[in-house]
């Protein structure tokens, strides 16, 4: 069972400080608390109110640190704990200054905005507006419809910030997946061009390897001096492998198709498969150079490593390449459907060409091309 991912999402540096700003309607409970500030109803009103403040300004605070506006609120006990607090310190100072406490009740709407579900959030919403209406009938204030249009006004904007910055989480959560299939893209390109770079290269290298030991072994003169040769060549095929690793790491890979024909001629050689192979490919399309280099790699290298074959034909035309043995094909051997055929066929695709793999009696073709049968 997957995690769900999340990201960090801006909520708004300055969130709290224009919610601090719009305390400013606080400003007539503390008026009339101070105008009163000699009874005992004052006092207690001005501390009321300022801890209310300050138990507003805590919510913005937490919501903006626990980022509660990116589609997420706070645990159950925790946001009925925050929220009956406000209540209660509402109450208190409707309780101790009257109507003009009434004031209160915009900043708990908005609270109950950020601290639960919008469904729970609509329904106390609608339950501040009749509330207010209500009591204000009740205590024969006047009409609240001013107070009960603050309240729709402030939820309905704190809804529309919910709703844009929820949209954001997920616009930079699907950036972030975006990103990292991507990256798991490229990292399956590169392993693929690794394979193909060094599976060839590494095949040559132990098919001569294995002809040097050989060599060395027969105690014949004429034999130890020709092992010394392929020794070299080991040494050359090791900087070469290791000069093409370079490049794939450095983002770029110099594959020609008359260097992978020439590699062809080499490494077929070592692995004693007689080997007839084109002289020349300059009327291939420049589009189709590198595939049919990959390709020639890929045939060959197939050829050396599974297919125990006699003789390996590759053919070069303007429009396809074919690498065929008479070997035991894949069906013994068993890479069809390896990494290597699997980027040859994501190539060809890039280029509006085909791979088709069929069985020979004896033996197999590899044919790639616009119009590959």
């Amino acid at each position: 069972m997957s995690t769900p991912r999340t990201v960090a999402v801006p909520t708004g540096r300055y969130g709290p400080w224009f919610a601090l700003i719009w305390l400013f309607f606080l400003g007539d409970p503390l008026l009339a608390a101070w105008a009163r500030r000699d009874e005992a109803a004052g006092v207690g009103g001005l501390v009321v109110t300022v801890l209310f403040a300050s138990l507003y300004m805590l919510i913005w605070w937490q919501a903006r640190r626990e980022r509660w506006m990116a589609d997420r609120t706070p645990p159950p006990a925790q946001a009925l704990g925050l929220f009956v607090g406000l209540v209660t310190l509402c109450a208190a100072d409707v309780a101790l200054l009257g109507e003009v406490g009434m004031a209160c009740v915009v900043y708990v709407a908005i609270s109950g905005v950020l601290l639960f579900r919008p469904v729970v959030a609509a329904a106390l919403v609608v339950l501040a507006v009749v509330g207010s209406l209500g009591l204000g009938a009740l205590e024969d204030w006047g009409s609240q419809a001013g107070l009960a249009f603050a309240v729709l006004a402030g939820s309905v904007a704190i809804f529309g910030v919910r709703a844009l910055i929820s949209r954001n989480a997920q616009l930079l959560l699907a950036q972030a997946e975006n990103a990292e299939l991507a990256v798991e893209n490229e990292r399956t390109r590169f392993a693929r061009d690794l394979h193909d770079i060094l599976g060839h290269s590494l095949t040559v290298i132990t098919v001569k390897a294995e002809l040097a030991r050989r060599l060395l072994e027969s105690g014949d003169d004429a034999d130890r001096a020709r092992a010394l040769g392929e020794v070299g060549d080991l040494e050359r095929l090791g900087r070469d492998a290791l000069a093409d690793v370079r490049r794939a790491v450095e983002g770029y890979r110099e594959i020609t198709l008359p260097g992978e024909i020439a590699r062809a001629r080499t490494a077929l050689a070592a692995a004693d498969v007689e080997a007839s192979l084109p002289g020349t490919v300059d009327d291939v399309p420049s589009d189709l150079r590198d595939l049919f280099a990959w390709t020639v790699r890929e045939g060959v290298t197939n050829v050396v490593r599974h297919a125990a074959a006699r003789r390996c034909t590759v053919t070069v035309d303007t429009r396809a390449v074919e690498v065929r043995d008479d070997g035991r094909g894949w069906d013994e051997g068993g890479s069809a459907g390896g990494h290597g055929l699997a980027g040859l066929r994501e190539r060809a695709a890039a280029v509006g060409a085909t791979v088709v793999v069929r069985s020979l009696d004896p033996g197999l073709s590899l044919r790639v091309g616009r119009e590959a049968s």
